[in-house]
């Protein structure tokens, strides 16, 4: 096992919404040790940087080394040496699995595992850190399995697109905004769920 949570975010060419949510997941989680953090797509426009719009988001939300990014192709190794695998859309979570059937247990859109930490209570959640090593690694992969294991509890979203981000690329500036207010509160979420089990005793 790992001594390093894996945190991997995919989108379609991984220049816009997947190193987006990479980058703020880095920032949330500053300072937190134990956690690694990347970004790949599953039809990436591979050595591409992010388009002027994504950089003017991050760089918005205080990332200061988003013009570093370069697109790269998802890869089955990705999934296997990652511990949470947030996928910006429902088309994305399906290529996930059909490249990596042992990702499915691990795998979600982001906005789904949004909903799914919202039903996740302070007692699953210690009931699952409780099994586990008790290292900090051991707690973050525990909360990823007290949030799986939250899915019977999910009630079924009247329309299955608000289980996805919106692809901005090659659109206007108002629909990147619009990709990254689905996205930003999301990942800050996402972060202190993170951040609540490592501290939970």
């Amino acid at each position: 096992m790992s001594d390093s949570f894996r945190i991997l975010t995919v989108c379609t060419g991984n220049i816009c919404r997947s190193p987006l949510a990479e980058q703020l997941l880095k920032s949330a989680l500053r300072g937190v040790e134990h956690i690694e953090f990347d970004s790949a797509g599953t039809q990436a426009m591979v050595d591409n940087p992010m388009p002027e719009h994504s950089l003017e988001i991050a760089k918005n939300n205080e990332i200061s080394d988003a013009e570093l990014h370069r697109g790269k192709q998802l890869l089955e190794a990705h999934l296997d040496s990652a511990d949470l695998i947030l996928a910006m859309d429902r088309g994305h979570r399906r290529k996930i699995v059909e490249l990596s059937s042992r990702a499915t247990r691990k795998v979600f859109t982001v906005r789904e595992f949004k909903r799914l930490i919202d039903v996740t209570t302070d007692e699953y959640l210690r009931a699952e850190i409780l099994a586990s090593d008790g290292t900090p690694v051991g707690k973050l992969r525990a909360a990823v399995d007290a949030a799986r294991l939250g899915r019977s509890d999910l009630i079924p979203l009247d329309n299955p697109d608000d289980d996805d981000v919106v692809d901005p690329y090659g659109q206007d500036k108002a629909v990147y905004d619009a990709s990254a207010q689905q996205l930003v509160p999301v990942v800050a979420d996402v972060a202190s769920y993170l951040r609540r089990a490592m501290e939970m005793e």
